[in-house]
């Protein structure tokens, strides 16, 4: 199997976060790089698909697809009586 290239990327971090990925790689025999590499994906994969959601997000806006404010205040309002709103459309 070929291997993919790699760069190396350096970053300070505080101990006590240094000391909690040694504890890791420890405890799941891992590598610290290996840790690393999987937080660092995971962050990366969060952080895209945030932004995915807010471009979509934006875009409903921009199409006019958004719930009156009032509505929601009067709908949230509503929830701590005995006769709830419906969920705004």
């Amino acid at each position: 199997m070929a291997q993919a290239e790699t760069k190396v990327l350096t970053a300070h971090v505080p101990l006590p976060l240094a000391d909690k990925i040694d504890q890791m790689a420890s405890r799941l025999e891992r590598s610290r790089g290996w840790i690393i590499k999987q937080a660092l994906t995971a962050w990366v994969d969060q952080e895209e698909e945030r932004n995915r959601l807010t471009r979509q997000a934006m875009s409903d806006v921009d199409d006019g697809h958004v719930i009156d404010h009032q509505a929601v205040l009067a709908w949230a309002d509503s929830l701590s009586t005995d006769y709830p709103l419906p969920v705004p459309p």
